[in-house]
């Protein structure tokens, strides 16, 4: 069995996220690839481009084909038990009505978390050759795919839960509040371990591949052009650019001639702005997309006789390169300049401020025997360089 993969799709709300991972899943299913296409989206619409009933749980639609949409309810009692009763109980302990304690447990962005342990958890059983991810808007996507990093942070700087499961205090609140601590913490210690696993797999070119979908719209494009630089800055691969929604030449004569001129513009714009990513197009089909076989439709127009798990590009976003003096770590950032960049190393992290998004870096250990001396932006990367400290 080969080995399993993940795409996931990302992109402006509205550009055809799901209709893109719908068609990719089923083009798969019908190479005889065992695939599954998950939507991560809370305003789910995956079950409608199916045209077929989803549940919290994977169903099969098609020979090869299974479809699921996340709930986040579902998810709780799946994997947070425990600590959805700790919360529960202290809520209801500080005098909460029961209903609003039950919805107070659940913290914003546990539908995002719930994801990240459905996809370890199918990753880990290898139960699938491919597995599409229909995820949620753009800016959304970003905080998904950064929480692995962020828990990290939290879970070791701000709450070292290894530290604190077990131990005596923990037991003693226990006992005297009847409050499921102890198995909480230890969820949250499984939790910890399970999030560095998922940030390794979803980091690695040859499993992960993100591809950004898009209109050939000038709102649009932007909007792609800066999910790419944060993907990268945040080590994620990249691996193809999925245009869909192009006119085709024959509308012109039902008086879209001005739009179709318009959009070989932005399809030029396409080309050169996200080089030397593959580009792929979808034509406007005229009508609502819903059921296989207009999926399949799609499919076949987007991959011709390519296979979707190809590995489209490969490129590493890091690369560590040894120096005379020291180390210099340069990162794809593309579309950024000098002053758009700032780089702050502080014990074992390198903290990017990248515009408006912020990224913590955790270093090899052998750096901390190094400090940064200078940083720039050169070629659409960034070039940070290290030398020995000073004793």
């Amino acid at each position: 069995m080969p080995q399993t993969r993940i795409i996931l799709f990302t992109g402006k709300g509205g550009v055809g996220k799901t209709t893109i991972s719908g068609a990719t899943a089923l083009r798969a299913a019908e190479l005889g690839y065992k695939t599954l296409v998950m939507s991560t989206d809370p305003a789910h619409s995956l079950a409608d481009a199916l045209d077929q009933p989803l549940s919290p749980e994977p169903s099969e639609v098609a020979p090869n084909l299974f479809g699921q949409e996340l709930d986040v309810y579902y998810s709780l009692r799946k994997y947070w038990s425990n600590m959805r009763q700790l919360m529960t109980s202290i809520f209801r302990w500080q005098g909460t009505d029961k209903a609003l304690a039950e919805e107070m447990a659940i913290f914003p962005g546990m539908e995002e978390v719930s994801a990240f342990l459905w996809l370890e958890e199918f990753y880990r059983q290898g139960e699938f050759d491919l597995i599409v991810i229909d995820s949620a808007p753009t800016g959304e996507t970003l905080k998904h795919l950064s929480l692995p990093q962020v828990g990290q942070w939290w879970l070791t700087r701000a709450l070292p839960i290894q530290k604190l499961a077990g131990q005596p205090l923990s037991k003693i609140f226990s006992t005297m509040t009847r409050l499921p601590v102890d198995k909480a913490l230890l969820e949250i210690e499984d939790f910890y371990n399970k999030v560095l696993s998922i940030h390794k797999i979803l980091s690695q070119t040859e499993t992960t591949s993100i591809r950004l979908v898009l209109n050939p719209e000038r709102m649009v494009i932007q909007e792609a052009l800066r999910a790419y630089t944060y993907l990268q800055l945040y080590g994620y691969p990249v691996d193809a650019v999925m245009v869909n929604r192009v006119l085709p030449a024959s509308f012109a004569q039902a008086g879209f001639g001005e739009q179709i001129e318009a959009q070989r513009d932005y399809l030029a714009e396409i080309e050169d702005s996200f080089a030397p990513l593959p580009i792929f197009t979808v034509p406007h089909q005229g009508r609502e997309i819903f059921g296989l076989d207009r999926l399949r439709a799609i499919g076949v127009a987007l991959y011709g006789e390519r296979d979707p798990r190809e590995i489209f590009h490969e490129a590493e976003p890091y690369q560590f390169i040894e120096q005379r003096n020291g180390y210099l770590l340069t990162i794809h950032l593309p579309f950024l300049k000098d002053e758009d960049v700032t780089v702050t190393q502080k014990d074992d992290e390198l903290i990017i401020q990248a515009k408006d998004r912020r990224r913590n870096l955790f270093l090899p250990k052998f750096l901390a025997y190094y400090e940064v001396t200078s940083s720039q932006m050169m070629d659409s990367r960034l070039l940070v360089r290290f030398e020995k400290k000073r004793e």
